[in-house]
């Protein structure tokens, strides 16, 4: 029921923040991205590496994983393995990473309800630990330019299902502005307007733009 009593400036419980939610990355290897033609794979790169700075910025905790890395698959992405230099990757055998119960584990000691998830491929990859991880209670957030499928049809029909199993798809930067969501919060705000600048396109344009032309602290 509505009740204007009820009503006051406060951030909604569903929204990310660097205390409730943790990331997860799920086979962003060579092979996989061979495969992977639903969008650019310079943008799905660029949108992996942003979200990844985006954890590093918020101090989120971030599970890494790969599959079959060396029979199959190769090594994780170099950049998120220079983001995550000491972070141990989680190699599988299941496509369905939540079958394996070294990633569950490392999934579960982070603590956190809301996990961002990201992978490839989305059809496979991301759409089988989405759907399991929600059937055991977990808030699943799907980072769509952060993941790719064979096709856009293979693509947009898995986040469909994800989105009908409860999943809230989501882009890397719309995470990264939720976890700042104030710029009144110095702590982060040049590290999050250093990876806007960075990964964020014509929006990182328009911040060294206005830094350029106005001051330092044009970009909020």
């Amino acid at each position: 029921m509505f009740n204007l009593a009820d009503v006051q400036a406060g951030p909604s419980s569903d929204l990310l923040t660097p205390d409730n939610s943790m990331m997860l990355f799920v086979d962003h290897q060579p092979q996989m991205f061979f495969g992977a033609s639903s969008a650019d794979r310079a943008g799905v790169i660029n949108a992996t590496v942003g979200l990844a700075k985006s954890a590093r910025v918020f101090d989120v905790p971030v599970v890494l994983s790969t599959v079959a890395a060396e029979s199959f698959s190769g090594p994780i992405l170099p950049q998120l393995r220079e983001i995550f230099p000491k972070l141990e990757v989680v190699d599988r055998t299941t496509m369905n990473a939540w079958e394996d119960p070294a990633l569950v584990d490392a999934v579960r000691a982070t603590g956190r309800s809301k996990i961002i998830l990201s992978g490839l491929w989305t059809e496979v990859c991301v759409v089988l630990p989405a759907v399991s991880a929600l059937a055991q209670g977990y808030e699943v957030y799907v980072v769509a330019d952060a993941s790719a499928g064979v096709t856009p049809e293979a693509h947009a029909h898995a986040m469909q299902r994800m989105a009908a199993a409860g999943a809230v798809p989501v882009t890397w930067l719309q995470v990264l502005l939720e976890l700042q969501r104030d710029w009144a919060r110095s702590e982060t705000y040049a590290p999050t307007l250093e990876v806007v600048k960075e990964h964020g396109g014509a929006y990182g344009m328009g911040v060294v733009y206005a830094q350029s032309m106005i001051g330092s602290h044009a970009g909020g």
